[in-house]
């Protein structure tokens, strides 16, 4: 085969070196039309490998893969079954196909120009939950394309559709608080918002840089929590954090579909490097406030003392047709409670993170509580504080 030549003479021009680990690249690799070459360990490029036809696939079901070295690679079509994912640590241009088997393909979140490169018409196949990229994906010459983003092990893409050919744009999905960003430099938060009515998603947000007018399709599962948002999906839409202002702003919904356990919406249009990121949100419920009850953010230390030792919601007993429930920093629900009245002592009551009748561990959680006698709901802060090991 053509290329089985071309790796040979690679080799006795001593321009690639099969190393124990590694294979290293000094020189010039090219694939032509029927070739197929697969890479079972790691590749570091410090030459030209960006001529190709044929297929790249990397391989692995034992230890993880990396892509690495001062030159960014070219393939044509290129697939993944690496099960303990592939590493980018240069940005990997796609000029057709790009196929995921197995793993994901993971890229930086700190350096954003590190990723994958969907060029001119390539696309992607086999995209789910373990298989897509968790980091950035970008695309060149392109005016419609969705993401195959996603974080840990859920994918949630995000779709663009532009007035025009984008030249370069990039997108990641973080799930996450926008309060509390891992990589960015500022926090996003929730309660600077252009208006009152607006709520915005603590559980995940995207990043998206481009500069062409576009739409923008983003997605919700089970754990997004969609149904905070409005009484019905068509109340959910797209909010960003603009760069100028420093506040959320809404960036509307023109078509939404699913229910409240998954679906979709799409953006007004807008230039999404106006806004540093983007995320779900809706119409809040919160009314104007009852005269009869406080409701605050909350401190509980669960060690039997006498103080502080459940959660005591003040003036809570004027709605005896209530509910309660409790989340964690991740957006996982841990207690619920109807007709809730001073049950809570830092015992989760719900399958899910942690087991059932386990206490909760020390963190930030918060709190949605509806009183539906009165037609108000309100979201708050608890502040746990154990002393034993869960």
């Amino acid at each position: 085969m053509k290329i089985l030549k071309i790796i040979l003479a690679c080799l006795l021009l001593q321009h690639t070196i099969v190393a124990q680990d590694a294979v290293h690249n000094y020189g010039n690799i090219q694939i032509h039309d029927d070739g197929l070459v697969g890479f079972h360990m790691d590749v570091i490029n410090n030459g030209a490998f960006n001529q190709n036809k044929g297929l790249v696939g990397f391989y692995s079901f034992d230890k993880a893969l990396t892509i690495s070295g001062g030159s960014n690679p070219i393939f044509y079509d290129f697939e993944v079954a690496v099960d303990n994912d592939l590493y980018i640590d240069n940005t990997v241009g796609i000029q057709n196909n790009a196929n995921f088997i197995a793993g994901d393909i993971v890229t930086s979140r700190v350096a954003s120009e590190v990723n994958i490169n969907f060029i001119n018409d390539s696309f992607y196949t086999g995209e789910a939950n373990f298989t897509k990229v968790d980091g950035y994906t970008a695309i060149s010459k392109k005016s419609e394309f969705t993401f195959p983003i996603g974080q840990f092990d859920k994918i949630r893409p995000l779709t663009i559709e532009s007035i025009g050919s984008n030249d370069y744009a990039k997108s990641a999905y973080y799930y996450e608080d926008p309060n509390t960003p891992s990589v960015f430099n500022t926090s996003f938060s929730t309660f600077i918002k252009e208006n009152e009515a607006l709520s915005i998603s603590e559980y995940e947000f995207w990043h998206l840089e481009s500069t062409i007018p576009s739409k923008v399709t983003l997605t919700w599962d089970e754990e997004s929590n969609a149904y905070l948002f409005g009484e019905t999906i068509a109340e959910i839409k797209v909010v960003g954090w603009s760069v100028i202002d420093n506040i959320w702003v809404d960036l509307g919904n023109t078509n939404v579909e699913g229910d409240f356990t998954n679906g979709s919406v799409t953006s007004v249009e807008f230039i999404p490097s106006d806004y540093e990121i983007i995320t779900l949100g809706g119409n809040s419920d919160i009314i104007e406030t009852l005269d009869n009850i406080t409701l605050d953010n909350y401190y509980m230390t669960p060690n039997g003392d006498g103080i502080n030792d459940y959660l005591e919601i003040e003036g809570i007993d004027s709605s005896p047709n209530n509910v309660l429930q409790i989340y964690n920093r991740y957006g996982r629900l841990v207690f619920s409670k109807n007709n809730y009245s001073d049950e809570f002592t830092g015992i989760s009551n719900v399958n899910g993170v942690i087991a059932k009748n386990i206490g909760l561990p020390s963190g930030i959680y918060f709190y949605i509580v509806s009183l539906n006698d009165l037609n108000y709901k309100h979201q708050g802060y608890l502040y746990l504080t154990t002393y034993d090991e869960n």
